[in-house]
């Protein structure tokens, strides 16, 4: 029987890599309270000191007492960091230090006010993102927070309250806390504690009793708390009886009550910011996923800069609170969202509730739309959110100098409308102009046809509004200039009115249907040049075996895309980030160095130090982070629309796999290298083992010979021998160190040469003396020309090549051995031949395996040597950038012939007498 309880592997290994995951990060505690005063930093003090008592190491990073005498008691024997000071407006603000807080690295570390907004230019815009850094470093924070600072219930409080507050923390930084501590007291009880001055000052503290500190606010907050805290516990108990039922254990999973994913329809209008954070919340209490998604249509392209930074806002706030957002296109904005809602199976739809319209909100018909959803989908259910006052702004981002590639003004600029309203004039007047003198020669219904086709001309070219600007003036002008009475816009005959009438409705619908064609091409060539230049980056880096090519070609496809300056930066052998040398105007190195040992991005459009001009995203790869790429973005509001953001995380996903493709690649090759010295080692001490044993073997039998002779004795005859198996063995030696030696500078990348000018005769000759013993009583010849020139060379290596093919020519050839030179006006062609019975067919030319490694003229012959020397003369010339070849020479015999590149020789400098 199959046994169908046991656990499964891929779920149990991915336990353990989130429980290993969970070890190394620090650990989060939440004082979590309704409104201020209620104790808050009271009970995490006291918690603090109970841990000190214990013996645990704990440090205040920051604590805001507000002049409070018992929570200022709380305060002593606990260690504090210093604040950092910044200057800004010509004060000096007392800040959170981070830096030192991670050099210290306490077992815990205090931090209230999670939602206090940090000095500009500081790392982290927010204090509860300093947070994020310190857990990611394994350190334990503690910290408190209000239940109006959270994100999602920012616009309920401040309803409720009548006070907005600027300062809020998303609620995944709630939800993914490891713990969190509910401080309550009752109405009452805060009540009394403000009117004591136990909250705030007396001024303050009788303001905020008529304003915030109502009784009603103070329940209602209260409320809130607890269900908010309530969402956490559940969250906690479900993940506890997920670890305690196990993957697939006996119990099966845990039942979900939830009604499918939410998607939240934002549009223009103020209120988007609303909709999506209830959406947010009602996503948090259902447990479930969210998506948020905006519709452009053909008239909210020409929306103005700021209507479009609100957008681009609110589906930032979606992103941060949780959400997956995406930018639909089409005409029907009800369609295009059910559409996407039966995409991603969702079951809820959020929109915002109908309001008066005001400016280009007149767009959004929200009671028709409501109407239009529930047609298209019938079977999700439709939730109307209330306005709020107040939205969230867009920082503004600096622009970047206009460079090659940046888009053109975008639509919504009225700069950029005026000259097509201009255009559809003088293209009504031309028309006019032109049908003038044909008034008496064409029908009025051909001339009707001329003002139609310069209406499709105009709306092609330009648009609907200038389309429909068009159709007017051209009716007005046909009416005026051509029907009689003429010049005069009154009408004899009453069926031309119908003629106007049939010919205004044309002219607006032609307009509209060639104005939603050119929408629709404008939206096809963005996605397909979206497509194209992940096509065209993905065909070009599957070429690319360098990791140079790799950061040429991902540079060059992201800057093609975005414009402006895009910089790829890889690590080196030690894995430290390789800086650009020089730094490009603007390029901060320690926010790339930061964003590579977070492997998180940071600049321009993030959260983490956005003041800075440059977006730095990092190369994540499947292994590990190989790198950041650096932007700086013609157009920065790009950065924050979700395609554009998605098309830059692919092209660095790309870039990252691609150099991580190449290192492993030169993993594999160095392996290969390996492999091969592995080899060579082997085949070396097998060659020792077997051809220098033999010398030795009978170095030592003539010795011990010489040793046995009588006195008087002539051992002429055994000296000799035991000085030509001296030689022979030393010759052996050699090769093995010159073969060691070349070895290891081609593995170090290059061959250390001692270049110099050297005379070719004198190389020879010295090379000539240096083989004599191998050569015996062979003859040698020479044929140099005497007007040879000073050669730039390294002359021991290249002595040593000769002496090289000169044993080959004696071990392998016959008599006479002819050695030549010859000087052209580029190289020096050196000749080593023989009269013996030349080479075998495969081993001649310039690739021959006879300049391979261990390779000899006669497999197991009795010849000695390790098959060396022509392996040695081949990896010496090609030091040098010479080429070495073999062939038979004319007449018999084996022709060895050593090319290198020369130039002229330095003049001679005659020294003063």
């Amino acid at each position: 029987m199959i046994d169908d309880t046991r656990p499964d592997p891929d779920a149990l290994i991915a336990q353990l890599r989130a429980d290993e995951q969970r070890a190394q990060r620090g650990r989060l505690r939440i004082y979590f309270g309704a409104s201020a005063g209620v104790g808050k930093t009271w009970a995490m003090l006291s918690a603090a000191q109970r841990e000190r008592a214990a013996g645990r190491d704990v440090l205040i990073g920051v604590v805001e007492t507000h002049g409070r005498s018992e929570t200022a008691a709380l305060l002593a024997g606990l260690e504090s960091l210093p604040l950092r000071e910044v200057a800004y407006r010509g004060r000096t603000l007392g800040e959170f230090d981070l830096d030192a807080a991670l050099a210290r690295k306490p077992a815990l570390l205090l931090v209230d006010e999670l939602a206090h907004t940090n000095a500009p230019g500081s790392r982290h815009a927010k204090r509860w993102q300093d947070v994020q850094e310190l857990l990611a470093a394994g350190v334990e924070v503690w910290s408190a927070l209000n239940v109006q600072h959270l994100e999602s219930l920012n616009g309920t409080v401040g309803a409720i309250t009548g006070v907005r507050v600027q300062e809020t923390v998303p609620d995944s930084v709630l939800d993914d806390a490891d713990e969190v501590v509910l401080v309550d007291v009752t109405p009452d009880e805060l009540t009394s504690r403000l009117a004591a001055g136990k909250v705030y000052l007396p001024q303050q503290a009788e303001r905020a009793a008529q304003n915030f500190f109502r009784k009603g606010n103070l329940i209602a907050l209260r409320e809130i708390a607890l269900r908010r805290t309530a969402e956490h516990v559940e969250d906690d108990v479900r993940g506890w009886r997920v670890e305690q039922s196990g993957p697939q254990g006996d119990a099966g999973p845990p039942a979900w009550n939830t009604s499918g994913a939410i998607l939240a329809c934002v549009g223009p209008h103020e209120g988007a910011g609303q909709t999506v954070r209830t959406a947010a919340r009602l996503a948090g209490q259902l447990n479930v996923r969210w998506h948020a998604a905006y519709v452009e249509t053909p008239r909210l392209q020409r929306l103005a800069a700021a209507e479009r930074d609100r957008i681009l806002a609110v589906l930032k706030l979606a992103e941060e609170l949780g959400a997956q957002t995406a930018v639909l296109t089409g005409v029907d904005i009800a369609q295009a969202l059910a559409a996407q809602a039966q995409r991603l199976n969702c079951a809820t739809l959020v929109v915002g509730r109908a309001e008066p319209a005001r400016g280009w909100a007149r767009w959004w018909p929200r009671a028709m739309l409501v109407r239009e959803l529930a047609r298209h989908a019938p079977a999700v259910d439709i939730v109307e959110v209330a306005p709020a006052d107040s939205s969230r702004r867009l920082a503004k981002l600096r622009p970047a100098p206009r460079g090659d590639g940046e888009p053109h003004e975008e639509a919504g600029s009225a700069q950029a409308r005026w000259p097509g309203y201009a255009w559809t004039v003088a293209v009504g007047a031309a028309i006019t102009l032109l049908a003038t003198p044909l008034a008496n020669v064409l029908e009025l219904s051909n001339i009707v046809m001329l003002f139609l086709l310069g209406v499709v001309g105009v709306a092609m070219r330009f648009g609907r509004g200038p389309a429909a600007l068009s159709a007017l003036l051209n009716v007005a002008a046909f009416d005026f200039f051509f029907v009689s009475p003429r010049l005069s816009l009154a009408v004899s005959d009453v069926q031309y009115l119908v003629t106007f009438a049939v010919m205004l409705v044309v002219g607006l619908l032609v307009g509209q249907l060639t104005a939603g064609l050119r929408f629709t091409a404008g939206v096809s060539t963005s996605r397909e040049r979206r497509a194209r230049s992940l096509f065209e980056l993905t065909r070009e880096l599957s070429a690319a075996l360098e990791s140079t090519q790799v950061v040429a070609l991902g540079a060059a496809a992201v800057q093609g895309h975005f414009g402006g300056r895009a910089v790829v930066l890889v690590t080196d052998a030690n894995d430290r980030l390789l800086m650009p040398v020089p730094a490009p105007p603007g390029f901060d190195a320690s926010v790339a160095d930061w964003c590579f040992r977070h492997g998180q991005p940071a600049g321009l459009g993030t959260a983490t130090l956005a003041a800075q001009p440059w977006h730095y995203v990092p190369l994540q790869a499947p292994m590990r982070v190989r790198g950041v790429l650096a932007l700086a973005p013609a157009q920065p509001r790009w950065l924050l629309i979700p395609e554009q953001a998605q098309q830059l995380d692919t092209l660095a996903r790309q870039i990252a796999i691609a150099l991580e493709r190449v290192h492993y690649v030169e993993v594999a090759q160095q392996a290969v290298v390996e492999m091969e010295s592995e080899r060579l080692r082997n085949a070396l001490l097998g060659a020792i083992s077997h051809d220098v044993r033999t010398p030795l073997t009978a170095l030592i039998a003539l010795a011990e010979s010489l040793q046995a002779l009588p006195e008087g004795a002539d051992a002429r005859q055994a000296a000799r021998a035991i000085v030509a198996q001296a030689h022979q063995l030393h010759a052996l030696v050699s090769n093995l160190l010159d073969m060691a030696r070349l070895e290891s500078g081609i593995a170090g990348g290059a061959v250390n040469l001692r270049r110099d000018w050297q005379s070719v005769e004198e190389v020879v000759g010295s090379a000539i003396r240096s083989a004599r013993p191998a050569l015996k009583d062979m003859p040698v010849r020479t044929e140099l020309p005497a007007d040879l020139p000073l050669v730039e060379f390294d002359a021991v290596l290249i002595e040593r090549v000769l002496v090289n093919l000169l044993e080959n020519a004696a071990k392998y050839g016959a008599p006479p051995i002819v050695v030549g030179a010859q000087a052209t006006e580029r190289a020096l062609v050196l000749r080593v031949r023989d009269h013996g019975a030349g080479l075998p067919a495969g081993l001649r030319g310039r690739e021959a395996t006879l300049f391979d490694k261990f390779t000899r003229g006669q497999a197991e012959s009795a010849t000695p040597g390790f098959g060396l020397g022509l392996a040695i003369c081949k990896a010496v010339v090609n030091a040098h950038g010479g080429e070495i070849e073999a062939a038979n020479a004319v007449g018999g015999g084996a022709e060895f012939t050593v090319t290198l590149p020369r130039r002229e020789p330095p003049e001679p400098i005659e020294l003063p007498p």
